[in-house]
């Protein structure tokens, strides 16, 4: 049980610069994991004791370390620490878009994932099985429209359907007994890289990461932050320039149709997306007849279900036409856990509506006669 405002050294007390700092750090507020895997009761448990440390007590503690001169620390340096820690704490009470940047862990555990009804029962074994592991992300502070700096649940319900989906609808793909290489994998849209990092990780393949200019900097940090475990575990991490109908990293698409999978999730929240997307997944995505696309979409109200639909035609309408696989087409259910609700409405940070997250298997349209 965490401390409450009231356990912890008073100003009055004229407590150390130790005993503030560890007081500052029991109080920091830590944002849950999204995770289907997990119980309900440990879930709303964690939650009632994040909503526990950001009530008014801990507000006016804050607030009195932020108000106080400190004058009995030794030196500045160790009073603007203080200060800096309490307006930490205290900007993580007010909202995702206060928070500042953040460090995120996102596990992944094959059993798991099975269990929390993600759609298990693929083949046994091979690329369905996997050692746990935890991928760790950053997220800069929210400013403007930088959606790509938040990471979004349909990013991570995928990446938690990987290996089943190396194992069934992408098999031959991953099919050791044809002699082939494992593929190179595009991920288009990367935001924070948690989809395209954990596909490098799970499917052990060379992964190539794009975001646009303004994303890029951060894309390359979590790259490089989860880059040991990901060749570890026998995958490879790029990142480049990608911008949809726009600026390229001529370095590494110099080739055009090179990537056998390309992923994308949570890609269309404006009217000129589903064409641009689909532009550049012919572009990019190889004409090998086992190639394949798999794009999950939020159906989160009637403008995201008209953009998929706009995006199935657009990719429909291509000179050589990319059509989706119905029989291959689902819904997974998933949460976002970030809006624009205050805190407490949302109990610090709590899920948002349920959204629907169909994955789209978009495959080469078999050629007419």
């Amino acid at each position: 049980m965490p401390p409450t405002p009231e356990d912890l050294p008073q100003i009055w007390q004229r407590p150390s610069y130790s005993s503030l700092i560890s007081a500052l750090e029991s109080l920091e507020v830590r944002l849950p994991v999204w995770n289907h895997g997990r119980k309900r009761s440990d879930v709303l448990a964690e939650q009632e004791t994040l909503a526990n440390r950001h009530n008014a007590s801990a507000t006016r503690y804050l607030s009195t370390i932020i108000g106080s001169r400190l004058s009995w620390l030794d030196g500045d340096e160790e009073r603007d620490r203080v200060w800096d820690q309490a307006s930490r704490r205290m900007a993580e009470r007010c909202g995702r878009m206060a928070m500042g940047e953040v460090l995120r862990s996102w596990p992944f555990d094959p059993v798991a994932d099975q269990q929390g009804g993600e759609g298990g029962g693929g083949r046994s074994g091979g690329i369905a099985s996997f050692e746990p592991f935890e991928l760790v992300i950053k997220e800069p502070g929210l400013t403007g429209d930088s959606l790509g700096l938040k990471t979004w649940a349909s990013s991570y319900v995928l990446a938690r359907n990987l290996p089943r989906l190396g194992a069934t609808v992408l098999f031959r793909l991953f099919d050791e007994s044809l002699g082939e290489p494992r593929p190179d994998v595009l991920e288009l849209g990367s935001g924070t890289g948690l989809l395209g990092i954990a596909a490098a990780a799970v499917w052990k393949v060379p992964v190539t990461l794009t975001d646009m200019p303004a994303i890029v900097a951060n894309l390359e940090d979590n790259a490089d932050r989860n880059s040991e475990l990901v060749e570890r575990r026998g995958g490879s991490l790029r990142v480049g320039r990608l911008t949809w109908g726009g600026e390229v990293d001529e370095g590494l698409f110099e080739k055009a149709n090179r990537f056998k999978i390309v992923l994308v999730a949570d890609p269309l929240y404006d009217d000129n997306h589903p064409t641009l997307l689909a532009s550049a997944i012919d572009q990019h995505l190889s004409l090998d007849a086992e190639a394949r696309a798999v794009i999950m979409v939020p159906l989160r109200d009637e403008t995201t279900v008209r953009l998929l639909k706009d995006f199935k035609e657009a990719m429909a309408g291509l000179v050589t036409p990319l059509a989706c696989d119905d029989g291959q087409e689902e819904e997974l259910e998933g949460q976002d856990d970030w809006d624009s609700a205050s805190p407490a409405a949302r109990r610090l940070h709590g899920p948002s509506l349920d959204v629907v997250l169909p994955a789209v298997n978009i495959l080469p349209s078999p050629p007419t006669s």
